[in-house]
C-alpha cells in the first residue's frame, strides 16, 4: 500500500531536516577544528608538533602538557627598555585600548546617524541612505594611502588617534542599525510625543533599551575586527610601544617561525580574549542578527 501524500512530505521534511544537522555539524567541525589543533599544538613540544603527533591521549603522552610555552613565548617577543615591560602585556594594553574606543565610537556615530536615516524625515533621505552605502563599494586599499597621508598631515602619526579615529565611522554599523530601528512601531512615538518626548529622548529611553541585542551583536563584530586589523597599526605606528598583538604576532612569525609550538603558544594568547567576549556576548549575539530585518 502506497505512503498517502501526506507521510510522503513528512518524510521528506524529517530527511532534509537531518541533512540539515548533518551539514551543519561538518560546517561546525571545520570552523572549530583549527583553533583546536592550535590549542593543542601550544601544549605539545617541537617534536610532537613537527610529527604531528597531537593526540592527546593517552593523556598528552609521556612528555606531558607543556604549559611553559606561553611564557616562553611572551618572553620570545623581547623586553621594552622604555616601557620596562615584556612588549606582549604592551601590545595586549595597546590591543584593549584600540579596540575598546573604536567599539565606543562605531556605536555612537551608528547609533545617531540610523536613527536619522530610519526615523527622522528628511529631504532625500532615501538617496542619502544610498550614498552612504555606496561607500561600502570602495575598495579598503584605494583610500590606504590617502588615510596614511591624513596621519601625517595631522600629526597623528604614531599616536592612538591615528589608531582609533578612521574607524569609528562603519558604514555597515549604519546600516545594521538603520534595519532594526525601521521595526520599532512608530506609535511607540507618537505616545512619546505626547508625554512630551522628542526624538534624543525617545532614542535614549525607548529605542536604545530595545536596540540592546543589536547593539551587542554590532560591538563584538567591531571589537574582533579592530582586535584582528594588522595592517593598519603597521603602517601608521613607528614605535614598539604603539604596536598591537596582530602586529606582534607577525614579528613572531618572522623572528621565531621555527618554534611552532612557540607560535601556537602565542596565537592562543591573541585568540583567548576574543573567544571569552564571544561566549559571554553570544545570546546577544545570536539574538541581535536574527532579529535584524525581520518585520516585526
Amino acid at each position: 500500500m502506497s505512503a498517502t501524500p501526506q507521510l510522503r512530505i513528512r518524510r521528506q521534511t524529517s530527511f532534509g531536516r537531518k541533512l540539515t544537522y548533518v551539514l551543519l555539524i561538518i560546517a561546525a567541525f571545520l570552523a572549530v577544528a583549527p583553533f583546536v589543533y592550535m590549542l593543542m599544538a601550544s601544549l605539545k613540544t617541537y617534536g610532537s608538533v613537527i610529527a604531528n603527533n597531537l593526540w592527546p591521549w593517552p593523556p598528552f603522552g609521556s612528555e606531558g602538557l607543556q604549559f611553559g610555552n606561553y611564557p616562553q613565548a611572551i618572553e620570545t617577543i623581547g623586553r621594552d627598555r622604555q616601557w620596562n615591560t615584556w612588549l606582549f602585556f604592551r601590545y595586549l594594553a595597546n590591543s584593549l585600548i584600540v579596540s575598546g574606543l573604536t567599539v565606543i565610537g562605531v556605536l555612537f556615530t551608528s547609533t545617531l546617524a540610523a536613527y536619522a536615516l530610519a526615523r527622522i524625515k528628511l529631504p532625500g533621505q532615501n538617496i542619502l541612505f544610498i550614498l552612504v552605502l555606496t561607500a561600502v563599494m570602495v575598495p579598503e586599499d584605494l583610500t590606504t594611502v590617502p588615510k596614511v597621508v591624513m596621519m601625517f598631515n595631522l600629526q597623528w602619526y604614531n599616536t592612538y588617534a591615528a589608531l582609533i579615529a578612521p574607524f569609528t565611522v562603519s558604514v555597515f554599523g549604519i546600516f545594521l542599525l538603520r534595519q532594526f530601528f525601521m521595526q520599532i512601531p512608530r506609535e511607540l512615538y507618537e505616545a512619546a510625543v505626547l508625554d512630551g518626548v522628542g526624538h534624543i529622548g525617545f532614542l535614549f529611553r525607548v529605542v536604545l533599551p530595545l536596540s540592546r541585542p543589536i547593539l551587542m551583536a554590532l560591538g563584538l563584530l567591531t571589537f574582533v575586527w579592530s582586535w584582528d586589523n594588522f595592517k593598519w597599526p603597521l603602517l601608521v605606528t613607528r614605535d614598539a610601544s604603539m604596536r598591537v598583538l596582530a602586529v606582534g604576532l607577525q614579528q613572531f612569525i618572522i623572528g621565531e617561525g621555527r618554534e611552532v609550538q612557540l607560535l601556537m603558544a602565542f596565537a592562543t594568547l591573541v585568540a583567548g580574549p576574543v573567544i571569552v567576549l564571544y561566549f559571554i556576548t553570544q545570546k546577544y549575539f545570536k539574538e541581535g542578527i536574527l532579529t535584524t530585518g525581520l518585520k516585526g
